[in-house]
């Protein structure tokens, strides 16, 4: 019986061991770092505001839909952190987000919605840190195992959270980094 047990635990690891993470990848960026055209124009800044490229893959069996954030821990929030991007309810055969694709409904995918960013506006926001330390800005994408949050371009970050709570089966980060320049 034991040998019979240790075989049937052993088939069962090649799956494990070649099954793919759930990944996530920023294109554009210098380095890791975003470039001019992705800075927020505004709030002293002067950048382009183009949303990045974003892609995943591997998404996770049972993934019936993705939400997709970029939201900066470092802010000068009281630990709250900003949220400089919200698209969710995106279909699950869709795997990245085009550059420029905040507000363009022509390159966004059917279906998805743009939430508040703490700008106040449903739509990409880029960094625009205060001068200082370099900000992280986190990229994640989220499976859901739910195909629709209920949520609307009115939304507000917080509202995004609530609604995926307990349905999130997995999430690929990305970590990017900005500085604001001297004046």
């Amino acid at each position: 019986r034991k040998a019979v047990c240790a075989c049937a635990l052993f088939a069962t690891l090649p799956g494990v061991a070649t099954a793919e993470t759930f990944a996530l990848k920023v294109a554009d960026l210098d380095h890791g770092r975003f470039r001019n055209e992705q800075v927020f124009s505004g709030f002293g800044c002067h950048g382009e505001n183009v949303s990045p490229h974003v892609t995943w893959s591997n998404a996770p069996a049972g993934t019936r839909s993705i939400v997709v954030t970029i939201h900066d821990p470092d802010a000068p929030t009281g630990g709250l952190g900003w949220t400089h991007w919200a698209v969710v309810n995106i279909p699950p055969s869709q795997t990245s987000l085009q550059k420029g694709a905040s507000g363009n409904v022509n390159l966004l995918p059917p279906g998805v919605t743009e939430t508040l960013t703490d700008f106040g506006q449903s739509k990409y926001g880029g960094p625009c840190p205060p001068q200082g330390k370099p900000h992280r800005y986190i990229v994640t994408a989220y499976a859901l195992d739910i195909p629709h949050i209920d949520v609307s371009p009115a939304s507000s970050p917080a509202l995004v959270a609530f609604q995926m709570h307990g349905k999130i089966i997995a999430r690929a980060r990305y970590v990017a980094t900005y500085q604001s320049a001297a004046n």
